[in-house]
């Protein structure tokens, strides 16, 4: 599909990441966008996603990272999103709080979604399609202050949780889009969630994320696509 680029440095930066993490810890499993999974990992598994925001690498747009999260048990414990561009690292480890570049974060305070930035992204596979996000994007556009779309799911998570965004939420994401985002929102004092508001699974599709105020008018939009 022309809409999922897949480039040298996708590729590269994936074998780079797993002969480190072979080289560190040998019988961890890891689970990247690239190559799928390998290794058992006997409860020890890292996902990856080695260049999130492809096709904004490909046209030279400014908006990409490398997302790593380092799961135990099927819980995720630690993650770190790496923007080279802005040279932010933003990290979180569970029950410890979030931070970039060493200065915590925190998730903004914004309690009206009318006053909400909110973003979003739309899945390469299902343009035409209900769940392709352009119902959704419509009801927001009418209910929230103002809408982006950058194409990097890692990076709105990280800016939801910095404070940048008030929501972000998305159909059709992988584990390695957010493993590391969602513990980092988590941990900066925001919520991740379905968009039925249950708790959010790696596995689950839809992820609705925001800084906890405005989670339920969020929700309330998106029921009808639950």
């Amino acid at each position: 599909m022309r809409s999922n680029l897949v480039t040298e440095a996708d590729t590269q930066s994936e074998m780079l990441i797993r002969s480190i993490v072979a080289a560190q810890f040998p019988d961890d499993a890891v689970l990247g966008e690239e190559a799928g999974q390998s290794g058992s990992g006997t409860g020890h598994r890292w996902i990856v996603d080695p260049l999130d925001g492809t096709t904004n690498f490909a046209h030279g747009y400014r908006c990409f990272c490398v997302s790593i999260a380092y799961e135990h048990e099927g819980v995720v414990e630690f993650g770190v999103v790496y923007d080279p561009m802005a040279d932010e690292e933003f990290t979180a480890r569970r029950g410890q709080g979030a931070s970039c570049n060493g200065s915590a974060l925190r998730v903004s305070e914004q309690e009206e979604l009318r006053d909400a930035l909110l973003a979003t992204g739309f899945p390469a596979y299902k343009v035409g399609e209900l769940q392709s996000n352009l119902y959704p994007f419509a009801d927001f556009a009418m209910n929230a202050q103002a809408l982006r779309r950058d194409g990097s799911a890692a990076l709105d998570l990280c800016y939801v949780a910095s404070g940048r965004f008030d929501g972000f939420w998305e159909p059709s994401l992988q584990s390695w889009d957010i493993a590391a985002g969602a513990l980092i929102v988590q941990e900066a004092g925001g919520r991740v969630t379905d968009y039925a508001g249950a708790p959010h699974v790696l596995e689950g599709a839809q992820v609705v994320a925001s800084n906890g105020k405005i989670h339920a008018a969020m929700l309330a939009v998106l029921k009808r696509y639950a």
